[in-house]
């Protein structure tokens, strides 16, 4: 049996992070098995389903790295063969018409709720010869369900989990203007897709004991499932914009790198060994649902930032260049053109070793795509006394005999730091200030270089 998973989100909002755990399980169990990963639109709310909720999935997921195989399938396009099977349940007295009025079946659930039963349909269609139905009510199509017995489902992740079949109302499969519910579209869809196995979130275990009934009413084999824990805040509540970002672009927009954000979702919930960074290539090696717990996972954005930051440092110096450039785009008072990005390039080694998300890092960069007079932080300031400008001026000279290599660099200061009888934190500091408006900066000497002997030097002019 060849592995074919889906992920099958509803275009109502932002790629929700949980939303994105859910593909990424699929995407790497289906990997892991050599088999298909497809994607399909549950779009057929047309009040609340947007084209521009779609675009953001499919951005959501591109970003992250989670490819579909084949064509993207759109539920609303399906209608047609949705209604087609149900009334082949009909036909077969699988299902059955029911001419409740909505005024009858809202009647039917204040009884119930006030007799403290659960508001369930009472079956009165059940088994009515359709020539007793009201004039001018269309019908809706029902699911003629088992009343005895009970539902079981084999879960790869939950174990094994029951129902009790009386527990069920007959639900309606075919609504009286003749569009599907979502349950019966979800089993026709996966069905018809030669789904394998269904890995959602273990919300929907309730609909899959219904589900089941679809799939044994028309005869068909039933994929495997696994329900995999839901994402929670670090309070243990659902999680939502209290607890910080919860959608994907949000995270992007943060300054997370979408493959440290994979390897953080991919751990929670999941386990092998110690393994903290696992690579795409050794998460499609070691992922299977034996790994999976069944306990929620709690959403740990310090530990992202962690693992983000061992990301950055891992990452290529061009590219972190380029979203460098591509975050400080709309700053009008930078110059971004080649020499920006050839300096900010030059000193990625450095400046990359002390952020741990983009933003971050951007923040960090900026001094070197900033044009004279510089704009000093305040204890950047204060280090520019003036005995402090006057030393600049001696340490230019010594700077300027040098070829601007960073060992010929950091040589002069210390030569000229022992010649004048200062610790070289006492050159350096004031050094850093002038370069770069602020008291932080990777090496001295790698800034220098990076910046190059006109700019530096015409840095430390304007302060001398």
């Amino acid at each position: 049996m060849s592995v074919r998973t889906r992920f099958a989100p509803s275009p109502t909002g932002l790629l929700h992070i949980g939303s994105a755990h859910t593909a990424l399980f699929n995407y790497l169990f289906s990997r892991h098995h050599g088999g298909e990963f497809l994607l399909r639109i549950e779009d057929t709310d047309r009040e609340r389903n947007t084209a521009a909720a779609t675009q953001v999935i499919l951005d959501g997921l591109d970003w992250l790295g989670i490819t579909h195989d084949g064509e993207t399938v759109f539920q609303s396009a399906r209608v047609a063969r949705h209604a087609e099977v149900a009334h082949q349940m009909l036909a077969a007295g699988r299902a059955y018409a029911c001419y409740c009025t909505p005024d009858e079946l809202k009647a039917m659930r204040e009884q119930a709720v006030a007799e403290g039963r659960p508001p369930r349909y009472d079956g009165r269609w059940r088994d009515r010869d359709p020539a007793e139905a009201p004039p001018g009510v269309k019908s809706a199509i029902r699911l003629k369900a088992p009343r005895d017995g009970e539902t079981v489902v084999e879960d790869l992740v939950q174990g094994t989990v029951r129902v009790a079949n009386p527990e069920l109302d007959d639900m309606i499969i075919l609504r009286s203007d003749g569009t599907p519910t979502y349950l019966h579209a979800v089993v026709v869809d996966d069905h018809d897709m030669a789904i394998t196995h269904v890995i959602r979130g273990d919300d929907h275990l309730t609909n899959t004991f219904r589900q089941v009934q679809v799939y044994q009413a028309m005869g068909w084999e039933l994929p495997r499932f696994a329900h995999i824990p839901l994402i929670h805040g670090s309070d243990g509540a659902k999680l939502s914009k209290r607890h910080g970002a919860v959608s994907v672009l949000e995270f992007r927009e943060q300054g997370y790198l979408p493959e440290a954000l994979c390897n953080y979702l991919l751990r929670l919930g999941w386990g092998h060994g110690d393994s903290e960074i696992v690579s795409r290539d050794e998460a499609i090696r070691l992922f299977d649902l034996d790994g999976v717990g069944r306990a929620a996972s709690r959403m740990d954005y310090a530990k992202l930032t962690h693992v983000n930051g061992v990301y950055l440092r891992q990452a290529d110096d061009a590219r972190l260049t380029h979203e460098v450039l591509q975050r400080l785009a709309h700053r009008h008072d930078l110059a971004l053109g080649a020499i920006a990005a050839q300096r900010i390039c030059a000193l990625m080694p450095g400046l990359k070793e002390r952020a741990k998300t983009l933003v971050e890092l951007a923040d960090n960069a900026t001094f070197l795509a900033r044009t004279i007079p510089l704009p000093f932080e305040p204890k950047a300031a204060a280090l520019l006394t003036p005995e402090a400008r006057l030393m600049l001026r001696e340490v230019a000279q010594a700077l300027a005999a040098t070829d601007f290599s960073p060992a010929a660099l950091d040589a002069a200061l210390r030569t000229f730091a022992e010649n004048s009888r200062r610790k070289l934190g006492q050159v350096a500091q004031p050094l850093r200030a002038a370069l770069t408006g602020s008291t932080t900066s990777p090496g001295i000497d790698a800034t220098l270089a990076a910046l190059g002997r006109d700019e530096a030097l015409a840095r430390i002019a304007a302060v001398t």
